[in-house]
């Protein structure tokens, strides 16, 4: 039995303004991402965002200090759990995220930080936004470590270094797909 679940916090910043015409291929795939997402395999939940409809948030949401403010107030950032490695990762890099990802020069810009953090959390902890944000900016200001790490250099529940189960990705890839005919 898992005794952990993944912790995922994805940050970007707008090249304009939020509202700005050229965000509005994002802004078009938003809503879809999400509900492909929270229907993966291997999705546990999302932190919705304050005084906004859906989830609850998981706190208060901040922003690393990578953040530039650009007279809206928000910069793109996600908060999310999963059952695994290979969940978040099949989701990432397929189906309507990966066509996303590839408009992301559009939209982002190029970023100094990680557009990403993963960390293993106790199976009864919601992370919070503030948690999320010392994790991304510990990835960035140190090299990957069981505390704060990535795709490429990842670690097990007990923190030791390990692989992604690249057929486990193929097989949720699928799911995925399956499931997204239905939706």
């Amino acid at each position: 039995m898992k005794r952990k679940r993944l912790a995922l916090y994805t940050f970007g910043i707008f090249r304009a303004p939020a509202n700005d015409a050229v965000n509005q291929g994002f802004h078009d795939r938003n809503d879809r991402n999400f509900l492909v997402a929270e229907t993966s395999e291997g999705f546990i939940a999302r932190s919705g965002y304050p005084e906004e409809p859906g989830p609850e948030s998981w706190g208060e949401q901040v922003f690393p200090r990578f953040y530039s403010e650009r007279g809206d107030g928000w910069s793109p950032s996600t908060l999310s759990l999963w059952k695994d490695l290979a969940s978040p990762m099949a989701f990432s890099y397929a189906g309507i995220h990966m066509e996303a990802m590839r408009h992301g020069r559009e939209w982002f810009l190029k970023p100094a930080w990680p557009p990403y953090v993963l960390w293993w959390v106790e199976w009864d902890h919601a992370p919070t936004w503030t948690e999320a944000v010392a994790r991304h900016e510990f990835l960035h200001d140190h090299k990957a470590s069981p505390f704060a790490f990535d795709f490429k250099t990842c670690f097990d529940e007990d923190g030791r270094p390990t692989t992604i189960d690249s057929q486990a990705v193929k097989r949720n890839i699928r799911l995925n797909e399956e499931r997204q005919q239905l939706i």
